[in-house]
Formats: structure tokens, sequence, C-alpha cells
């Protein structure tokens, strides 16, 4: 089996449509792929119509938390997407997302950049507003070559020039209100330290003591030596190993299936899953 647990699609700031999404991992070859677009669920019906037959649908979302001044992302896995508490969290995230964007956009047109609300939210489209869409427009405007490039201190990275935080959660809140929502929490690129600061491992520890379920490994900004690292820590700490593509369609370089999880934690996901169930595909078109 092969098995992508992190992508997102356009209902955040994948370029992919759901749609386009699974009928993409099907082509590439996948067994199973979960959606987790930043702090929404917005994309589930779609992707859950168009499934291919012979693909299996994870349902989940990327939330946005931060603790002691640094933020990180926790993957939630197969939750009840109707649960109030954790729905009424999600929201206030992504009501935070245009203001906070917009501010973003005060900050470089005072840095000179010539960037406009307008183009941002016509990169953005229906999705759900964030740094990567300012990014792409810098991108247009020639301000950086890429949308990495963007995520520097001198641009969009935490604490960079043109930063503005956001209501987020902290992690140990979104453990405990995705357990009660049925689901299962893995902390996403835990040491991508190419994408700003990144917190210790006393914190993962801490994380773990929560509830945390796992640590995403095997990911493009994670070099060998730092994924030997992670294996050895979740180890000691009784965690799950989960390996993904983090993908962006055209966004970012990298491709479905890159990176993938092992079907014996994949299984154990599932097991430890209440609020909802994986999607088997009904036959949509490929």
């Amino acid at each position: 089996m092969r098995i992508d647990l992190h992508t997102h699609s356009t209902a955040s700031d994948g370029t992919d449509t759901p749609a386009e999404l699974v009928r993409n991992a099907a082509a590439a070859g996948l067994d199973v792929v979960a959606l987790t677009d930043h702090d929404t669920t917005r994309g589930y019906a779609e992707a859950t119509a168009a499934l291919p037959e012979g693909l299996t649908l994870v349902t989940g979302a990327e939330l946005s938390c931060r603790v002691d001044g640094v933020g990180l992302h926790m993957l939630a896995y197969l939750f009840d997407p109707e649960e109030p508490e954790l729905a009424a969290e999600r929201e206030l995230v992504r009501d935070d997302r245009v203001p906070r964007a917009r501010a973003m956009v005060g900050k470089l047109q005072e840095l000179g950049v010539p960037v406009t609300w307008e183009q941002v939210a016509r990169i953005a489209g229906d999705g759900s507003v964030g740094r990567p869409h300012v990014a792409e427009a810098l991108v247009e405007l020639g301000v950086v070559p890429d949308v990495s490039g963007a995520f520097t201190q001198e641009w969009l990275a935490d604490g960079g020039r043109a930063y503005v935080e956001k209501h987020e959660l902290d992690p140990s809140d979104a453990i405990r209100l995705v357990k009660a929502a049925g689901g299962v929490t893995v902390f996403a690129h835990p040491a991508a330290v190419k994408r700003g600061e990144v917190v210790p491992e006393s914190t993962i520890a801490r994380l773990a003591e929560a509830g945390l379920d796992g640590i995403e490994v095997d990911h493009m900004d994670h070099d060998e030596a730092t994924r030997a690292r992670l294996r050895g820590l979740a180890k000691e700490l009784g965690l799950l190993t989960t390996g993904s593509s983090d993908y962006h369609g055209s966004r970012k370089t990298c491709r479905l299936g890159e990176f993938t999880t092992d079907p014996e934690i994949y299984g154990e996901i599932t097991r430890r899953a209440t609020g909802a169930f994986p999607v088997p595909g009904a036959g949509g078109p490929r």
C-alpha cells in the first residue's frame, strides 16, 4: 500500500481542487490519501464525490497552533467535523485569516512592495487565505523567485518584516479537542527549521504526555539525520511515525506520494479513530 497522509487542495492553499486532488492521487499510484487542508473541512464533500475506485480517502485538517511563541501545525485525522467545540475553534482561526492577510499586505506596501489585497484575494479564490497566497503574489511581482523564497525573515517567515500573527490554538488544547471529536493527532514537520523556529524536543515530550499520537518524520523539509533523530525520539516517547508529501499542487515542488506512511502505522491510526472512518472509492472518474 502507498499511503500519503498530508495534502492540500483549493479549500485552503493548494492549487488542485479536491476532486482533482483525489484523481491525481489515484494517477500517482496511491492507495490512501489524506485531505488535510488548513483549519477547514470544506473540501470533504467534493473529494468524496470524486473518489476513484481503488483509492481510500482519510478526512483530516492541519490545525494552526502556537506554543511558547513558536508556530506549529497539528495534523488531525478522522475526527467528527460536526463536533461543536473543535468546529468553533476552526472557525475562529479561519475568521482571523482575512484581516491577517490584509495586514500583511499593508506591511508589504510599507516596505515598498506594490502588492494589493485584490491580487491576494484573486490568488486565494475560494480557499482559506493564508501566507502562501501572499507569497505567490510576491512571486507574481518578481520580488522572490518562488513561494519558498517568501518564507524568510526578510518577508513572511515567523517574525519576518511582513509577518502578522493570527488566532492559533495551544497544541495541547488542539490535542484535547481532536480527541474529544474522536480524532488522531500527528505533529506536522516538527523539525522543519527552514520554515523558521521549531519547538525543542522537550515540548514534543510534553505534547506526548498530553495525548499526541504521532509525529511526521518522513517529510521533504527533514534531512536524513533529522529523520533518524525523530525516529529515535518517537520510539522513546511511544509515538507513531508518519510520512507524507505535504502536497500543494503547483504551489510547491513536492509530489504526491513523495514520502509515505507505513501500512501498519496507518492501521493503528484508523484503529484509534472513532469520529470518522476512511472512505473507500466508489468509482468516481479517474
